[in-house]
């Protein structure tokens, strides 16, 4: 027929693996080391994936709590740096009282005088508070 020879089908077939045909055949035994180690290795990579994963996922966590921390502690620096305005006021408000005889410190019946309360008015309101006490005071005007 051809000018070739003849080949049995058994030898056109894929061949079984190197482990399997050097553990069945026991030809290598450093070949069987090396693929045993080769696969501790792939296990061993496997694991630190997953644990680079799940440290990843603490990492992003851990990113979004900080933000939270962040926005807190400015909102607390905002409000730290409005005490000195606060107790300016106060000192103001404190300085206008009059001051009590030497009488009235004696005497244990009257109390210190304190300080008028101070109210704080958001400014952004004031032109529709001025609108509104100017309508109440045109209808008691009226009345």
């Amino acid at each position: 027929m051809s000018g070739f020879p003849p080949r049995s089908f058994s030898s056109h077939m894929r061949q079984p693996s190197l482990a399997a045909s050097a553990s069945s055949s026991g030809q290598s035994p450093a070949l069987v080391a090396r693929v045993n180690e080769k696969k501790a290795e792939l296990e061993n990579l496997r694991e630190l994936r997953d644990l680079s994963s799940a440290m990843a996922s603490q990492m992003e966590a851990l990113e979004q709590k900080l933000a939270t921390l962040s926005d807190g502690t400015e909102a607390i620096a905002l409000v730290l740096a409005n005490w000195h305005n606060v107790l300016r006021a106060i000192n103001m408000a404190s300085a206008k009282l009059p001051k009590p005889s030497a009488e009235e410190m004696a005497s244990d019946d009257n109390p210190l005088p304190l300080p008028q309360t101070l109210v704080r008015i958001p400014t952004e309101h004031a032109p529709i508070m001025q609108a509104h006490a100017d309508g109440l005071a045109a209808e008691e005007e009226h009345e």
